[in-house]
């Protein structure tokens, strides 16, 4: 299947999720308050002195974004598992690399969502006053958040018949997220110190070659992942 068609049926596939989310609202409200909650525990449970928020910012954004992703894979293939949806998926001639990618796409928009709202509101309880920064921590942001759609796609197929797969899920993918989440609090801290990349450089292509390299093999090995 040429490289056009693949993408044809992931819009399909893509404009079909978000059509059902923007029905049922179930997946973003959920993430959407659970980030928010979070939030709120973080600023009353730490009382870091003014000089060191920055220094825990980044550890702490990213639990949050952690747990709130976690949520949103843990459903995203509900809609497929009601009415024996999936199984009439996998019986059509849709390439499977096309359900992966509509599937990390729509599991990316959703946390993009969150992201959006999150991050100024964790400057504005923290208190910190480096606003200018904000666009090259979100590019940091973006690129881990890829990372962690396309991963954790990968890993919500492969215990989608699993029991108790809502408590195996984050048992599976977090120590496999290990990487792109040292290489994005590296990053963020750099950035908030410095102002700049520098440093940091080598961790944002370690970002930047997690992506590719894990985008391309849930391509490739999606067909087998989610039939087995």
């Amino acid at each position: 299947m040429g490289v056009m068609a693949l993408l044809r049926q992931a819009y399909l596939l893509l404009c079909k999720d978000v059509l059902l989310e923007l029905r049922r609202r179930d997946s973003l409200l959920t993430m959407f308050f659970f980030g928010t909650l979070l939030l709120f525990v973080f600023h009353f449970s730490f009382d870091p002195a003014p000089d060191k928020v920055a220094e825990i910012a980044p550890a702490l954004l990213w639990l949050a974004f952690l747990f709130t992703g976690t949520l949103g894979l843990a459903q995203l293939f509900q809609s497929e598992r009601e009415n024996h949806c999936l199984d009439a998926l996998l019986l059509s001639p849709l390439d499977r690399g096309a359900l992966f990618l509509a599937k990390t796409c729509f599991n990316l928009i959703l946390m993009l969502i969150v992201e959006i709202v999150v991050m100024p509101l964790f400057w504005i309880l923290f208190n910190l006053r480096s606003w200018n920064l904000l666009p090259q921590l979100f590019l940091v942001t973006l690129l881990g958040t890829i990372g962690f759609c396309v991963l954790g796609t990968i890993m919500s197929a492969l215990t989608l018949r699993a029991r108790a797969r809502e408590l195996l899920l984050p048992l599976v993918l977090f120590p496999l997220m290990i990487p792109v989440i040292l290489a994005t609090i590296r990053c963020m801290e750099n950035v908030l110190r410095t102002g700049e990349f520098g440093d940091a450089t080598p961790w944002l292509r370690l970002l930047l070659g997690f992506d590719v390299i894990f985008l391309t093999l849930g391509v490739l090995i999606f067909d087998w992942v989610i039939e087995n």
